[in-house]
């Protein structure tokens, strides 16, 4: 795999930290407009439009004093919790809900639901079921197939699972995948 595959397939498949920096960019940068704009105004001796520069200093020094605990509190978690989102964006790989398929010439990246629906129609054709009694989920990691069976017909789970693993070989996906089937406990009346 070259250079280039490896840059398309990490831009494909994990998420962009664009808009969350945009948005502290932009937050960013009206606050430093109002402090501009008070600033200005209080060089021209002008009435400040919210708040002049001095007295938001003294008040920030004077912070706990003539604010109610309560909203201190309230005030220290959507900090709290602003903080932790811009962390967490910052350290957690925004992974999106997608896989690799190695390939030497060309960069293949799935989308999971891609991959969900091949799975389900193959555990459809193992299982003998219809579309609608079959469900299968992809995670990073796994594949869960939810079978509802048809009234009076035993399914075989081992057969079905062997049926959904070898469509995952087939399709070598990156990173592999393990595969739980789940038969329901009541069936649906059959066609």
């Amino acid at each position: 795999m070259t250079g280039h595959q490896e840059r398309i397939i990490k831009r494909e498949s994990y998420s962009s930290r664009a808009v969350i920096s945009t948005f502290a960019a932009i937050v960013v940068a009206l606050l430093a407009l109002y402090a501009l704009l008070e600033s200005m105004l209080r060089v021209l001796g002008q009435t400040a439009w919210l708040i002049d520069p001095p007295t938001a200093a003294k008040r920030l020094s004077e912070l706990p004093a003539g604010i109610s605990p309560a909203l201190l509190a309230v005030i220290g978690v959507l900090v709290f919790l602003l903080g932790l989102m811009f962390f967490l964006n910052a350290v957690v790989p925004g992974r999106r809900a997608r896989h690799v398929i190695p390939d030497r010439r060309i960069a293949v990246v799935v989308d999971n639901e891609v991959i969900a629906s091949a799975l389900a129609r193959r555990a459809r054709i193992a299982a003998g079921v219809m579309r609608e009694q079959i469900m299968v989920v992809v995670s990073a990691r796994t594949v869960q197939v939810n079978i509802r069976p048809t009234s009076g017909i035993a399914l075989d789970e081992a057969q079905i699972q062997a049926a959904v693993e070898a469509e995952l070989d087939a399709m070598a996906l990156e990173p592999a995948l393990t595969v739980t089937v789940h038969l329901a406990a009541t069936g649906v009346v059959g066609v």
